[in-house]
C-alpha cells in the first residue's frame, strides 16, 4: 500500500525558529499520528490512482465529478508501523437523492501494520437528475492518540466533498479493424469503451449498434460485473466464408442513443480478405457495362410478393463501371482519349459496377428496390439510395477466370424516403455467384439483404438474378418465402 506524506518546508531564521502543532513534524520517530483524506488530482484534474503518486500535490478538499465510474477516495494515516489495527469511522451526507450512490465500506476504515492507506469506493447506481453534493467526514479513530485531520489549521482534510455535475456519457471503439480466417465458429473479441462509465440499466436493453452484415454471425457480451469502463463483445462466425477468391466484410457502427453519444472511432470493420490475387485482365465488370452507351441496361428478376403470391418479377437499371484513379489496385485503362498525355486517361475498376442515371436528378431502379415500397419518392434529393453507384463487386474464380466467380453486394447504407421529412437509412449487403451461361450471356445469382428495424423489423432478404442481355432464360420458381411491399 502506498504511503504518502505531504511535507511543507518553511524558511527558517535560526535565531527566531520555532515549531508548533500547525507544522508537520519531520521527525518520523516522534511524529504525532494523524488521519486525513488524501485525494490527489493531476494538473488536468484527473484523480491519481495507485501506483501513480505525488509528493508535491496538495490533497484536494473537493472534486467536480462528471463521471459515473467508481470514484476512489483514499484516506491516509500518517504514523509509524501500527502494532495493532486502527479503525476510523466516517459519515456521509448528500444534498440530493441518497439512492444515486453506495459506499464501500459504508462507515469504517481499517489500518494495520504497514497498511496506512484505505479507500472509500463510491459507486453510482443511477443517473442523478440535478447537481448535488456528497460530503464525507472523518469522525473518530479507535486510538485516541490519532488526530483526525492534518496537524494544521488551514487544510485539515478531514472533510471531502464530491460535487456531482452534469453527466457526459460517451462511448467509442478502441480498435477499428479485424481480420478473420472465415471458419465456422471462429470468434473475435472487441470492446466498447465508456470513458466516463455507464449505467448497466441504461445499456442492457438499448440498441447501440448499426450493422452492415456481409456474413452470418452471432454477437454476445460479457456480464457487466463491477466494471463501468468497457464492455467486451464476442462475434462468432456462423457460416463458412473461406472462399479465397472472395472478400467478405461486416461493419458495426455505434449510434447515438438517449444519454449516450458515439465519439471518436465509432465503427469497426470485420473482414475476410481475398487470398487469391485478382487479375484485372479478367475484367468481369466489362461484361455488365458499356461505357460507350450512356443508356446501357442490365436486366434482373427478384423473388417477390405479387398480390399474395411469390413470383419472379422483372426490373432493369442503367448500369455503369466505377471510375477510379490510375493508382487504384483494381484500375484498368478504359481510354487514353487519343492523346499522349497520361493525365487525361480514364480508368475503371475491373471488378465493380454501379447503377445511376445518365443525367438529371431522378433515380434508377437499382436492384428493383422501387417495388419494395408503396409510396417512395423517386427524386435523388429524397431517395439517393435508388442510385447505387458502387453496388456489386466481382471475384473471378482462381483470380483470373473470365467466365465465372463470386459476387458481393458491397455493404453500405442507402437512404430512401417518401418526402424530405420522412427518410429511412437501410443497410444493404449480400453475396452470390456469376457465370457465363451461354455464349456472351452472363447471369449473376445472389441474395440481397435489407436491414432497417422500423421498416422490416430487422433484416429481410430475397433471391436475385441479373443478366447482361434482355433475352435470357426465365429462372425456375423457388420454394422459399418472399418479401412484400412496405409503406415508408
Amino acid at each position: 500500500m502506498n504511503r504518502i506524506k505531504i511535507i511543507f518546508l518553511f524558511s527558517i531564521v535560526i535565531a527566531l525558529a520555532s515549531c508548533s502543532k500547525d507544522d508537520y513534524r519531520l521527525d518520523a520517530q516522534n511524529i504525532d499520528p494523524f488521519v486525513r483524506f488524501n485525494f490527489l488530482t493531476s494538473g488536468a484534474g484527473v484523480p491519481l490512482e495507485y501506483p501513480a503518486v505525488s509528493t508535491t500535490i496538495q490533497p484536494a478538499a473537493s472534486y467536480e465529478n462528471k463521471s459515473v465510474k467508481i470514484l476512489k477516495v483514499p484516506v491516509t494515516l500518517t504514523s509509524t508501523t501500527l502494532k495493532t489495527p486502527v479503525t476510523v469511522n466516517f459519515s456521509a451526507f448528500t444534498s440530493g437523492n441518497p439512492d444515486t450512490f453506495t459506499l464501500e465500506p459504508a462507515s469504517e476504515l481499517v489500518f494495520q501494520g504497514n497498511k496506512l492507506t484505505d479507500t472509500i469506493y463510491l459507486s453510482f447506481d443511477k443517473r442523478w437528475a440535478n447537481k448535488q453534493t456528497i460530503t464525507l467526514k472523518l469522525e473518530r479513530a479507535s486510538d485516541e492518540n490519532i488526530h483526525v485531520g492534518n496537524l494544521n489549521t488551514y487544510a485539515a482534510n478531514d472533510i471531502f466533498t464530491i460535487n456531482l455535475q452534469d453527466i457526459s456519457t460517451t462511448y467509442t471503439f478502441p480498435v477499428k479493424d479485424f481480420i478473420v480466417k472465415g471458419e465456422i465458429g471462429e470468434t473475435i473479441d472487441f470492446k466498447v469503451n465508456f470513458p466516463n462509465g455507464f449505467f448497466p440499466s441504461e445499456i442492457e436493453n438499448a440498441s447501440i449498434f448499426k450493422f452492415q452484415n456481409g456474413f452470418e454471425y452471432s454477437l454476445t457480451h460479457d456480464d457487466y460485473g463491477d466494471n463501468r469502463s468497457s464492455i467486451t463483445y464476442h462475434l462468432k462466425l456462423l457460416e463458412d466464408i473461406q472462399n479465397d477468391d472472395a472478400r467478405y466484410e461486416t461493419k458495426i457502427n455505434l449510434i447515438n442513443i438517449p444519454n449516450y453519444t458515439a465519439t471518436g472511432n465509432v465503427g469497426i470493420t470485420v473482414v475476410k480478405p481475398i487470398k487469391s490475387p485478382r487479375d484485372i485482365q479478367a475484367n468481369p465488370a466489362s461484361k455488365f457495362s458499356d461505357p460507350a452507351n450512356a443508356f446501357y441496361l442490365t436486366y434482373g428478376e427478384h423473388w417477390f410478393n405479387n398480390n399474395g403470391t411469390c413470383s419472379w418479377q422483372t426490373f432493369n437499371a442503367l448500369t455503369f463501371p466505377v471510375v477510379v484513379t490510375k493508382d487504384n489496385e483494381n484500375a484498368i485503362l478504359y481510354s487514353d482519349k487519343g492523346t499522349a498525355n497520361p493525365n487525361d486517361d480514364v480508368y475503371h475498376d475491373a471488378f465493380k459496377i454501379g447503377f445511376n442515371v445518365a443525367t438529371g436528378t431522378n433515380t434508377v431502379n437499382s436492384f428493383g428496390l422501387k417495388r419494395w415500397f408503396s409510396n417512395e419518392n423517386n427524386s435523388a434529393a429524397v431517395s439517393p439510395g435508388f442510385n447505387i453507384t458502387s453496388a456489386l463487386e466481382f471475384f473471378p474464380a482462381n483470380g483470373n477466370s473470365k467466365t465465372q466467380g463470386t459476387v458481393l453486394v458491397i455493404p453500405q447504407d442507402i437512404t430512401i424516403g417518401s418526402s424530405a421529412t420522412n427518410t429511412h437509412v437501410i443497410a444493404i449487403s449480400g453475396d452470390g455467384t456469376y457465370k457465363e451461361i451461354s455464349a456472351g450471356l452472363y447471369e449473376i445469382s445472389f441474395e440481397l439483404k435489407l436491414t432497417n428495424d422500423k421498416l422490416f423489423g430487422g433484416t429481410v432478404s430475397t433471391q436475385y438474378r441479373m443478366y447482361n442481355n434482355r433475352v435470357y432464360p426465365k429462372p425456375a420458381a423457388l420454394n422459399i418465402p418472399c418479401p412484400k411491399e412496405v409503406t415508408l
